[in-house]
């Protein structure tokens, strides 16, 4: 199961890395299905000024778009980054049962942060929690971070 993680989260830091080149943070989310990749999403926020363009999002836009939103409740999304809360609450709408990611985002993460929109089940309409594996090519993941960072001017007070 490591193998299939590594190669999904692989084309992830693809599309991570087309976000950066853009001027947005390097996140690549996929929506995966029966080893067929439904739909991806690349990180636009700061290029479109839409600060809803983030790569889940747009994956499971770009899934629905495909004709796939029979599947989103069947399928596993893989994404660099901990989906953040305002995507968190996008998967659990759409009842996505399995979460992997490369690194965790704990000031505001789904799971990791202190607003647990994914591992709550106090929302009686979503249901179970999703599985989440987190972890993946996190070494990678930091890094391209890490680079997008150098090229980020710091805000003066």
């Amino acid at each position: 199961m490591q193998e299939e993680f590594e190669k999904y989260m692989h084309q992830c830091l693809e599309l991570a890395k087309t976000a950066m080149a853009a001027g947005n943070p390097p996140v690549g989310a996929l929506i995966v299905f029966e080893q067929k990749v439904l739909g991806t999403g690349i990180e636009s926020g700061k290029s479109t000024g839409d600060i809803t363009n983030h790569a889940e999002i747009l994956a499971i836009k770009d899934t629905i778009k495909n004709g796939y939103s029979d599947q989103l409740p069947l399928a596993r999304m893989y994404t660099t980054h901990e989906p953040c809360i305002m995507c968190s609450y996008v998967i659990r709408h759409y009842k996505i049962p399995e979460i992997v990611y490369g690194v965790s985002v704990p000031l505001v993460g789904g799971l990791t942060s202190q607003f647990t929109i994914l591992s709550t089940e106090q929302v009686p309409k979503w249901g179970i929690k999703p599985n989440i594996i987190g972890g993946v090519c996190q070494e990678e993941c930091n890094e391209l971070t890490r680079q997008f960072m150098l090229t980020q001017t710091p805000n003066p007070l």
